[in-house]
């Protein structure tokens, strides 16, 4: 076990109050002897998001072949010689509906180099190196890790669509990290991505960075929010305090 990747999932956990662990995606030449290959099928690979929340798995091309947009979106080699096609009529389903325009498809993020494996599984336990880190979180959660994220990126992270997955590769070739609205097909997949939650993706080299920002906008947003609580209260009430005066009260 990592201990510094242990102790970037307590502090993530215990800043945002988590409720499904940081989840953590390699993409690695050879997996581990210790991973286990994915044994199933699966509609679409952002379920593997929901798998790794309590164990670490590998996984290839053949495990998504389902799921054609995510073959694609993270580069995956050895895909199923139908591949192509099943891309294709995914596409031209899309651009039925006007759901995607053929000049929007080159703008959706791909891994920058081919892969040969995703690993996903908990940030805790994480036996390589994370090059992404997932976080699920809502609009107060959501609230931190956008001010922590402008910190250190310098900028704030665009609100993402559709695919979901694109996420990753986004934050993974920016450097930067990304938020992702998810996707119809996401939020019908993933019970975790209820209609209140929205994905992040922080890219993993910068995660020290990441959890000491988060950590302090945290503590400072608890504090803050007990000092207009307390102010609310006091308004209403009838009392005009300045802001000493509130600030006073806190102690």
């Amino acid at each position: 076990m990592n201990q510094q990747r242990q102790r970037h999932a307590e502090r993530l956990t215990a800043a945002l109050d988590l409720s499904l662990p940081p989840i953590a995606v390699a993409f690695p030449d050879a997996v581990p002897e210790s991973v286990p290959e994915f044994d199933g099928a699966v509609p679409a690979g952002c379920v593997f998001w929901e798998e790794a929340a309590t164990r670490t798995l590998a996984t290839s091309a053949a495990h998504h072949s389902l799921c054609s947009i995510g073959v694609h979106t993270h580069n995956l080699t050895g895909a199923p010689a139908s591949q192509p096609a099943e891309l294709g009529a995914t596409l031209e389903a899309m651009m039925g509906l006007d759901y995607v325009r053929e000049e929007e498809i080159a703008a959706i993020p791909v891994l920058g180099h081919e892969a040969n494996h995703a690993v996903y599984g908990p940030l805790h336990d994480f036996p390589l190196d994370p090059e992404v880190v997932l976080l699920f979180a809502d609009g107060r959660q959501g609230l931190v890790l956008s001010e922590a994220v402008a910190r250190v990126d310098g900028g704030i992270a665009a609100a993402m669509g559709r695919p979901a997955c694109a996420a990753i590769p986004a934050a993974l070739n920016g450097g930067v990290a990304a938020m992702s609205l998810g996707c119809c097909g996401a939020r019908a997949y993933l019970d975790e991505l209820s209609d209140d939650i929205a994905l992040w993706a922080l890219p993993g080299r910068r995660l020290a960075e990441y959890c000491d920002q988060i950590a302090a906008f945290a503590e400072a947003n608890r504090t803050l929010a007990a000092f207009h609580e307390r102010r609310k209260t006091d308004v209403e009430s009838g009392d005009r305090p300045t802001v000493r005066e509130s600030l006073a009260r806190l102690g």
